[in-house]
């Protein structure tokens, strides 16, 4: 019999295992981000590229702990809102997160979809970025709809696609070095022309940051897992070891065989560069097919994530309770599938996504630093089941780490504030909308439900 929840809507297929999750993690981590961010990084920290990826993924990793403990604690679906939703009871607050991490999802996404119609694509055939970009999020819509049994089994083998394709450029750099090839001073050159080096490595690390972001994703998969509360710590960690691994060694290689200077001028085609230099033969439609798939898996998880999240919030009343509903037959989401997507679809059609990287990085540090801090609030609060916790003073000093690469001494430029106001502004009048929405239908506030 199909299980339901209290509401009498079906309960979501717990589908996913252990390797699943591993290949979800690492896939959602290892995307975009990697593909397009090496020349933008390199341009603000010069050829020691390898350090800002190295420290964004101790920031990351020690926040990780954060998560482990509370999807342990409450292994529901919606991730950062619910906890901090259970921490502060503030729902305001809670909305204003829901809205800051989904945003960053349908962003990142549609980031995705642009990338794939005007960078990639146009490698093999030249078509309209503004007809392509649409149809791209509607396949990945359709994906999401039919089930996420096959939405993750699509991501593994997108995974190891994109991961071949950094094993490529890892790979040629080793040839390339054990030829004689590469400059080995390159990879302690720090950048100070015009700022200190404290600042040229924290503000390449508030860029890096954002290529390491996606291990969040995956608890809001947490009601589609089988027994979420044994598989998620190894799942999670190993899964950023392995990405983190994979970015050091990709960073590594292309300092030391392309100048810091001409990686920045090459922006999102920095590893086509470093492919060129070490392998000029190499055809460059093989590792633009490859790009290709990356930033289908990215733009996948993202969505995937973004329809998760508004599912489990409307089942904590935070949103309207329309947007948890589940389709009978596929038991996906889908009110939240065609939400989300229908953003998305508007964000590729009518905005420059390249420009909200930045803003979306500052925006997860945020949620990222309430969490770690929730975490530590909501140790007062027990459960009646064993869980993984956090040695106290790593979510303290994670929280103390992620407030600084939010703040200026950390050398972010001012437009990632200003445009993430803009945002904090339009998730304000969203609220005030949900507001009223709520009070119509005669649904009111309430505290969490127990897990």
């Amino acid at each position: 019999m199909t299980e339901v929840n209290a509401t009498q809507e079906p309960a979501l297929k717990r589908v996913i295992g252990p390797k699943l999750l591993l290949f979800f993690v690492v896939g959602d981590i290892i995307g975009t981000g990697v593909y397009a961010l090496t020349g933008q990084v390199a341009g603000r920290v010069g050829g020691a590229l390898w350090l800002p990826f190295l420290l964004a993924f101790v920031v990351a990793f020690m926040t990780a702990f954060s998560y482990l403990e509370l999807v342990g604690k409450y292994p529901k679906a919606a991730g950062a809102a619910l906890y901090t939703n259970r921490a502060f009871r503030i729902p305001f607050l809670t909305f204003m997160v829901a809205f800051a991490v989904m945003c960053s999802g349908i962003t990142s996404a549609s980031s995705a979809a642009i990338a794939f119609a005007n960078t990639y694509l146009k490698e093999f055939v030249d078509l309209p970025g503004w007809l392509i970009a649409p149809l791209f999020i509607v396949g990945l819509a359709a994906i999401n709809f039919r089930g996420v049994s096959e939405s993750v089994k699509t991501n593994l083998v997108l995974t190891c696609i994109e991961v071949s394709g950094l094993l490529i450029i890892i790979g040629v750099g080793v040839w390339a070095v054990l030829n004689g090839s590469g400059d080995a001073g390159r990879l302690v050159e720090i950048d100070t022309a015009d700022q200190t080096a404290l600042v040229a490595i924290t503000s390449a690390t508030s860029l890096a940051f954002f290529a390491m972001v996606g291990f969040e994703d995956s608890v809001n998969m947490a009601e589609e897992c089988r027994d979420p509360v044994r598989i998620f710590p190894k799942a999670m960690l190993w899964g950023m070891v392995v990405a983190a691994t994979i970015y050091v060694l990709v960073s590594l290689t292309s300092s030391l065989l392309v100048p810091a200077d001409e990686l920045s001028a090459a922006k999102s085609n920095a590893l086509l560069k470093v492919l060129d230099v070490g392998a000029p033969g190499f055809p460059r439609e093989v590792f633009s097919a490859i790009g290709l798939f990356a930033v289908i898996n990215s733009a996948l998880i993202n969505m995937l994530m973004a329809s998760r999240l508004l599912y489990g919030m409307s089942n904590e009343r935070i949103i309207p309770k329309v947007l948890g509903t589940v389709h009978p037959l596929r038991r996906t989401p889908w009110v939240s599938i065609l939400f989300t997507s229908l953003i998305a679809i508007v964000l590729v059609s009518t905005v420059d996504i390249g420009v909200l990287g930045g803003t979306t990085a500052l925006l997860l540090l945020l949620v990222f630093a309430i969490v770690n801090i929730a975490v530590l609030v909501l140790r007062r609060e027990k459960v009646d089941h064993p869980h993984f916790r956090a040695p106290t003073i790593i979510p303290a000093l994670a929280a103390v780490f992620c407030l600084y690469l939010v703040s200026p001494l950390s050398g972010r430029p001012a437009r990632d504030y200003v445009i993430a106001a803009i945002l904090l502004g339009v998730g304000l009048l969203l609220w005030v909308v949900n507001w009223f929405a709520m009070r119509a239908s005669g649904t009111k506030d309430r505290a969490p439900t127990a897990p």
